[in-house]
């Protein structure tokens, strides 16, 4: 066996398992340490008659993030502004719980069971869903779902771009083609058909192919810059890191930091975030999210067009650059 061949087979050993520590760190790490971290949640009612409750919720430290609201009304607004998950207004008759599930389903049920607790014995806690989760996905599990496959297909596209030879023009148009036309279809199927989304539907469609393009031009960005290399690296960073950082299938604040924070200025975790603003809250809090998304989008087809105004030769299929013949003579 030639050293070479002894090289590769101990690099194929040991990279394997590599990824896989990888893999089981990005996705299983963090849904072991899911808990409470700022958490923002409101409480309204007379001064005299929260002060306990505020204190019993500070008491947690790092937890929650308490918001103070002078009536129902105005802790209402804020749920649906995105400002709060849920609030308790405090009433003669007993606290009363506003959760909006369409946030996430997980923060809903975590603070029926924390002011539950808190309750004193024997009372019943009503509970108000604000912003329900539509009837086709009660539990918001599709929705979260549905942030790998677009995951995926921004990385096929960024891949299939660089390694099909596009250059400048054409593998910008291909890229934001390939992102509309994902947009369209996966609107078709997650509002016209299953029923998981609920908002305006080519609001929706719109966010999808931005999440899309965002993913699908950093990855042929990368390759651009760096060749080959550059598509492993995208992959890696918006597959194994962007989705499960995300906090789609729960919530930022319950994922250990500074990961919520990280996910939320990549693409999944951004396409995420402003899915469900625009499907549920009316598009309300939405501005960061478009914001990390197109900047995403816009740096990667700048770094598609720059490589091919600058004649850099493509990636092939198998890998290598193609050589660019000189003219002779």
């Amino acid at each position: 066996m030639s050293a070479t061949s002894t090289r590769r087979m101990v690099a194929a050993m040991v990279l394997i398992p590599a990824l896989v520590a990888l893999a089981l760190w990005a996705f299983a790490w963090p849904a072991a340490r899911t808990a409470p971290r700022e958490v923002p949640i409101g409480i309204a009612g007379p001064v005299a008659a929260t002060a306990q409750l505020e204190q019993r919720f500070e008491q947690r430290e790092g937890a929650f993030d308490v918001h103070r609201y002078d009536d129902e009304a105005a802790a209402r607004s804020a749920i649906e502004g995105r400002v709060v998950y849920g609030a308790v207004v405090v009433t003669a008759e007993g606290p009363r719980l506003l959760t909006a599930s369409a946030a996430s389903p997980v923060v809903a049920q975590l603070l029926k069971e924390a002011v539950t607790a808190q309750a004193p014995a024997g009372t019943q806690v009503q509970v108000t869903d604000v912003v329900p989760t539509s009837s086709g996905d009660p539990r918001g599990s599709a929705l979260a779902a549905s942030i790998l496959p677009l995951a995926l297909a921004g990385v096929a596209a960024g891949a299939a771009v660089t390694l099909l030879g596009l250059r400048g023009a054409r593998a910008a148009t291909a890229l934001i083609g390939t992102a509309a036309l994902v947009g369209i279809t996966a609107a078709a199927l997650a509002d016209s058909w299953l029923g998981v989304l609920t908002g305006s539907w080519w609001t929706e469609a719109g966010v999808l192919g931005l999440t899309v393009l965002a993913i699908g031009a950093a990855v042929a960005g990368l390759a651009a810059l760096i060749g080959t290399p550059g598509l492993a690296l995208g992959g890696l960073l918006m597959v194994l890191i962007g989705n499960p950082f995300s906090g789609a299938a729960s919530a930022p604040e319950l994922l250990p930091q500074p990961v919520g924070l990280i996910g939320q200025w990549l693409p999944p975790g951004a396409g995420g975030t402003l899915l469900r603003s625009v499907a549920y809250f009316d598009g309300n809090a939405a501005g960061a999210a478009v914001l990390t998304l197109s900047l995403w989008a816009a740096l990667g087809l700048a770094a598609v067009l720059a490589s091919g105004r600058r004649g850099g030769r493509p990636v092939t299929a198998a890998g290598d650059r193609e050589a660019v013949p000189v003219p002779v003579g």
